[in-house]
């Protein structure tokens, strides 16, 4: 339950951020933040999955680059779910979902929210 919690902390952290420094997201306030990586936790779980297998043809022919337009569809329907969280077009959803990424890797890493208990499952 901490690793959930932790990620999600640090999900929402790196969603403040990008609605920061990108100019067409916007982020209405911390609780938005929170809202956004749940649902964004949720749809990368349960959905991005069923989508990367039913496209998995056209994922090979673009030699991968196709999963960039699922992470931009997860983005845009998160947008589309939560009140107070928008993002304006597909090149700003592109933006924000590296940055997204990149900056909760950091983050995680920085609290150490997988390394350590990985380490100790090993032992």
């Amino acid at each position: 339950m901490a690793k959930f919690f932790a990620k999600t902390v640090a999900t929402a952290l790196a969603v403040l951020f990008a609605a920061y420094i990108l100019k067409g997201v916007e982020v209405n306030g911390t609780g938005t933040a929170l809202l956004v990586a749940l649902v964004l936790g949720l749809l990368n779980s349960f959905i991005k999955p069923v989508l990367v297998v039913l496209t998995i043809p056209i994922t090979i022919v673009t030699l991968g680059l196709f999963l960039l337009v699922i992470n931009i569809i997860i983005v845009k329907w998160a947008a589309g779910l939560v009140d107070g969280f928008t993002v304006d077009g597909w090149f700003s959803a592109l933006l924000f979902s590296l940055v997204v990424s990149f900056v909760s890797s950091v983050i995680e890493g920085i609290i150490g929210t997988g390394a350590e208990e990985k380490k100790r499952k090993r032992r």
